[in-house]
């Protein structure tokens, strides 16, 4: 079969990939502040989110056995839809932080069952040129569902907030203007299911079923290779430990961002937190990200290594300044959100060329896979206790905190650094 050019959905899907994931990761933290939710709550139960995408790799094959990819596509966004118009429907409701978290686990589950099939269809449905074609358009389209999750959303909140504000000004918390955007997002959910139904192509190759080993080796012993690759100690440590503080930091940043001046945070308002973190932080996390992509280009990452882990961690000094000083001018603190993304996206780049480079080999994509459920593992560990730790020491301390928390990544770099290239 002919394959599709691939204008008429590959935008879509990989809008369709980011957004879920965003808001199951970042916009549940922001809400879940603004209803009153405390900071260990919050750290705690969304971190435990992070499990699809630990286990992932675990289940993979269940995509390739059952259904075709563009079965699978079509039905987790369905999924997706409904689970978000659950959370939508009980934000108001008494007890609604229970209810909620059990439909963020639903979309969850299926975003990242969506990720599976969507990446393998991805490669089915494009011939090798058109792939690489689409690599930039895919990613921008991820990107702008996270400008469209962690910014747009969360700013139709906060102007949904004032509304209800000046209707009921005695309410503490205003869950009818989150119910609303989130909402909207199940809608357009359901309509890019709709689309995709029309315009996702059956290639043969996706009629495919697995039925026996994987390829060379079966499914048990790519996981035991995996563990038997050299260096697979060093390896391990830095994924988990390059990003121990930033596991920590983006679980308090919104919380910190929100929070009462009296309670030690800045006091924005939501369209503010939407706008200053949700979009001006992402476009400078994307910068980053290119730049870093650029740079190990140009010299490799050995080259880099240094300079990407200090990106990594030293821009978080600018969340202690902000908790000290307390600044009131939006350009003060989205100037500091800026560099701490700017640096944050720059180092990232170290850790996705260091798993890539690790994969490499026999089983390189079931090893990048692993590799990714271990990089999910090292963001839950450390954010399921941040919370608990903000509460108890105030956020100067916590940030405080992070900064001491950044030493175990320039440990284990000493010695990862002698594994790349």
């Amino acid at each position: 079969m002919k394959k599709s050019n691939g204008w008429g959905w590959v935008p879509t899907l990989y809008f369709a990939e980011g957004l879920p994931y965003v808001i199951v990761m970042n916009v549940a933290v922001a809400m879940y502040a603004r209803l009153g939710i405390s900071n260990s709550d919050i750290a705690l139960y969304t971190s435990y989110l992070y499990l699809p995408w630990v286990i992932k790799p675990l289940w993979s094959p269940i995509v390739d056995m059952f259904k075709s990819k563009r079965w699978w596509i079509i039905a987790m966004q369905i999924v997706i839809g409904g689970g978000l118009a659950g959370v939508a429907m009980l934000l108001p409701a008494p007890n609604f932080f229970r209810y909620t978290l059990a439909f963020f686990w639903l979309l969850a589950f299926a975003s990242a069952t969506h990720d599976i099939a969507a990446d393998g269809f991805y490669m089915l449905g494009l011939n090798q040129e058109r792939q690489a074609y689409f690599v930039g358009i895919r990613n921008t389209f991820y990107r702008l569902a996270v400008i469209a999750g962690q910014g747009g959303v969360v700013m139709v909140a906060g102007m949904l907030e004032k509304r209800y504000f000046a209707i009921e000004p005695k309410a503490l918390y205003y869950p009818e203007g989150w119910a609303v955007a989130i909402g909207v997002t199940a809608v357009l959910f359901i309509l890019i299911a709709l689309l995709h139904m029309r315009t996702l192509p059956r290639p043969s190759a996706d009629s495919m079923r697995l039925t026996g080993p994987m390829g060379e080796a079966s499914f048990i012993k790519i996981f035991a290779d995996f563990f038997k690759k050299p260096g697979i100690a060093i390896a391990l440590l830095f994924i988990l430990l390059f990003r121990f503080a930033e596991a920590q930091l983006v679980k308090i940043s919104s919380p910190f961002l929100l929070d009462k001046v009296q309670n030690g945070g800045l006091g924005l308002e939501t369209t503010q937190v939407g706008f200053i973190y949700g979009t001006l932080g992402v476009l400078a996390l994307t910068i980053g990200g290119i730049l870093g992509g650029i740079a190990i280009s140009k010299k490799g990452l050995n080259y880099w290594m240094w300079p990407m882990t200090i990106a990594m961690n030293i821009p978080n000094l600018v969340y202690l300044w902000m908790a000290w000083a307390l600044p009131e001018s939006s350009v003060a603190i989205s100037t500091c959100v800026c560099i701490e993304q700017l640096g944050y996206g720059f180092g990232f780049t170290a850790l996705t060329c260091f798993m890539l480079q690790f994969s490499q080999g026999k089983n390189a994509t079931a090893n990048y896979s692993l590799c990714t459920g271990f990089m999910a593992l090292g963001m839950m560990l450390p954010g399921m206790m941040s919370g608990y730790i903000q509460e108890h020491i105030g956020y100067i301390g916590f940030f405080q905190w992070i900064m001491i928390s950044t030493i175990p990544a320039f440990i284990i770099t000493v010695f990862a650094k002698k594994w790349v290239k």
